[in-house]
C-alpha cells in the first residue's frame, strides 16, 4: 500500500552531517521535517546545510517531482511527540545514544517507530534503553543518503514484526532499497569498510604508500568508487574513531584498534571534508 506524505512526520535527532542528509531525503519527498539539536546555533548551520543539499540533490536529479516538506527546527525534545516516525542521528557513543533514545521512548506514543542511524552499536544493546524495546530497529543510511539509495536494515532480537512493515513502507516513500541483516556489532557495511579504512591508514602511516597511492589501487584494481581514505573524509575521521572504538571494544579484533594516524588527526582536527582536511586537503571547511 503506497503512504502519501502527509501520512509522515518525521523527527530527526541530530543535526550532523547524517542528521542533515536524512532530513534532506525526507523533506525531498514531502515529508515534514522536525530537526532537534542542542543549541540554535547548530540548528541555524543545520537549516544551511540542509538547503544546499537540497539544492545539490535537485541538480542530480535524485528527488521527486513533488511539493517539499516543511522543516521545523527545535532544542526541546518533547516537540516531537507527534512524530509517526523518529529517527536518531547523534554522535556514534553508546551513551549518548542511549541516552538520547531512552528519552525519546519516553515522549513519543507507544507504537512509534524509532530509527536508529547507528554505524556499529547494536541494535538489541540500544533497546535497553527504550521504553518499548520492539519500537525500534536499525536504518543505516550511506552518505550522502539523498543519492545513495541502498540502506542496510538491521533487525533487533526484540524489534517488532510491526516495526519491521513499519520501516519497509517508510523506505518505500523515501524511494530506497533495503536489505535486512541480524543484529552484530557494525552489522556488514562498517563490519568490512571500516577496518578496511583502518588498514589504508595504517598503510599511509607505515610509508608504504600516499594517501592517494592507496586511494588509486583500490580504485583501479578493486574498482572502489572513491578509495578508503577519500571515503574516510568524507564519513568524517572522528565519527570513524567512534565507530571503530565501538567495534574494537565489541569483538576484540585488532584491524578495529584506532590507527595512531587516524587518531592523530582527529586531535589536530583534521576531520575530513567537513574541516576542510582529513587525508586530503579541500581548501575550506565544506559542508
Amino acid at each position: 500500500m503506497e503512504t502519501d506524505q502527509a501520512d509522515y512526520r518525521i523527527a530527526v535527532l541530530g543535526g550532523g552531517v547524517m542528521g542533515t542528509n536524512i532530513a534532506t531525503l525526507a523533506l525531498g519527498h514531502g515529508a515534514p521535517v522536525v530537526l532537534v539539536d542542542l543549541d540554535d546555533a547548530l540548528l541555524a548551520e543545520a537549516r544551511t546545510t540542509i538547503r544546499q543539499k537540497l539544492r545539490h540533490a535537485r541538480l542530480m536529479g535524485a528527488l521527486p517531482d513533488r511539493p517539499q516538506g516543511e522543516l521545523t527546527t527545535t532544542t526541546a525534545l518533547p516537540d516531537v511527540a507527534d512524530a509517526t516516525v523518529v529517527i536518531e542521528a547523534v554522535t556514534e557513543v553508546p551513551e549518548t545514544k542511549t541516552k538520547v533514545l531512552a528519552e525519546v521512548s519516553g515522549t513519543v506514543r507507544p507504537g512509534t517507530t524509532v530509527i536508529s542511524n547507528t554505524s556499529c552499536i547494536p541494535i538489541d544493546e540500544m533497546a535497553e534503553a527504550m521504553a518499548r524495546p520492539d519500537d525500534l530497529v536499525g536504518v543505516h543510511f550511506m552518505n550522502p543518503a539523498y543519492l545513495i539509495t541502498m540502506v542496510e536494515i538491521i533487525k533487533g532480537p526484540r524489534t517488532g514484526e510491526r516495526t519491521m512493515e513499519s520501516v519497509t513502507a517508510l523506505l518505500a516513500f523515501l524511494g530506497r532499497d533495503g536489505l535486512v541483516v541480524n543484529d552484530s556489532p557494525g552489522f556488514v557495511i562498517n563490519r568490512v569498510l571500516h577496518p578496511l579504512i583502518n588498514s589504508a591508514a595504517r598503510l599511509v602511516e607505515e610509508g608504504v604508500a600516499s594517501a592517494e597511492t592507496v586511494d588509486g589501487l583500490l580504485e583501479g584494481c578493486l574498482g572502489h568508487a572513491t578509495g578508503p581514505l577519500r571515503t574516510a573524509d568524507l564519513i568524517g575521521i572522528d565519527n570513524l574513531v567512534d565507530s571503530l572504538n565501538v567495534l574494537y571494544a565489541r569483538t576484540g579484533e585488532e584491524s578495529c584498534r584506532p590507527s595512531a594516524l587516524m587518531l592523530r588527526k582527529v586531535r589536530d582536527g583534521d576531520l575530513g571534508r567537513k574541516s576542510g582536511r582529513g587525508f586530503y586537503d579541500y581548501g575550506s571547511v565544506i559542508s
